[in-house]
C-alpha cells in the first residue's frame, strides 16, 4: 500500500513538473507587460482627450476617446488570456503626462509606432514559438490596430499644425472584441481583423 501511495505521489508531482515547464513563460511575461501597456494608454488617452476639449480641438477629443476605448480592449483581452493560463495580473498604478494637445498627439505617436514595430511583432513571435495562440492572436490583433492608431494620430497632427482640423473625422466606431477602430466615413460591414459585424461597433 505505502508502495502504491509513493508511486501515486510521484506520478502527481511529475505531472505538475510537466504542467509547469509547459507554461509559455515568456509569453505569460509578455502578457503581463501588454496589460500594464494598453491599460496605461487607455488612461493616458481619456486624459488626452480631455486636454484636447479643453484647448478646443474637439475631433482629435474624439480620436483620443476612440482609442482610450480600443486599448482598453486590448488590455482585457490580454488579461482573459493570461488567466486562462492559470497567471494573474499584479495590481498598477498607471504613470503618465499630460501636456498641450500637439506634444499629446506626438506621445501617442511615438507609442503606437514603438508598439507595432517593435513590442508586438517580438510578442507576436514569441507566442507563436512558444505555441501560445491564443496569444498571438490578441497581440495580432493589438498590433493591428496600433497600425491604424499611428496613422490617425500622424493625420491629427499634420492637420493641428496646419489649422486645418474641420477635415478630421468627427466620430469612431471601436470593434467590441478586437478594438479595430475606424473613423465613421470609413467603416466595413464586418471588422476586417475578427469579422464582427458592423451594428456591433461601439460609437464614439
Amino acid at each position: 500500500m505505502k508502495k502504491y501511495l509513493f508511486f501515486a505521489f510521484a506520478m502527481l508531482l511529475a505531472i505538475a513538473f510537466t504542467s509547469c515547464s509547459n507554461k509559455p513563460v515568456k509569453t505569460i511575461e509578455n502578457l503581463r507587460e501588454g496589460i500594464k501597456g494598453e491599460t496605461t494608454a487607455s488612461a493616458k488617452y481619456a486624459a488626452f482627450a480631455k486636454k484636447a476639449l479643453e484647448e478646443k480641438h474637439d475631433a482629435i477629443a474624439k480620436l483620443f476617446e476612440a482609442a482610450s476605448k480600443a486599448e482598453a480592449i486590448h488590455a482585457a483581452n490580454h488579461t482573459k488570456v493570461l488567466e486562462s493560463l492559470g497567471e494573474k495580473m499584479e495590481p498598477f498604478k498607471p504613470e503618465f503626462e499630460v501636456k498641450t494637445t500637439a506634444e499629446n498627439l506626438q506621445a501617442a505617436i511615438e507609442g503606437e509606432s514603438y508598439e507595432n514595430t517593435q513590442m508586438y511583432p517580438k510578442f507576436i513571435t514569441e507566442a507563436k514559438t512558444e505555441n501560445a495562440d491564443k496569444a498571438a492572436k490578441s497581440f495580432i490583433w493589438a498590433n493591428d490596430t496600433e497600425k491604424k492608431h499611428e496613422v490617425f494620430y500622424r493625420k491629427a497632427l499634420e492637420a493641428l499644425t496646419a489649422k486645418t482640423e474641420n477635415t478630421l473625422p468627427t466620430a469612431y466606431f471601436v470593434c467590441p472584441v478586437c478594438g479595430n477602430t475606424y473613423d465613421a466615413n470609413n467603416v466595413d460591414e464586418k471588422c476586417a481583423f475578427c469579422m464582427t459585424p458592423k451594428d456591433k461597433f461601439e460609437k464614439i
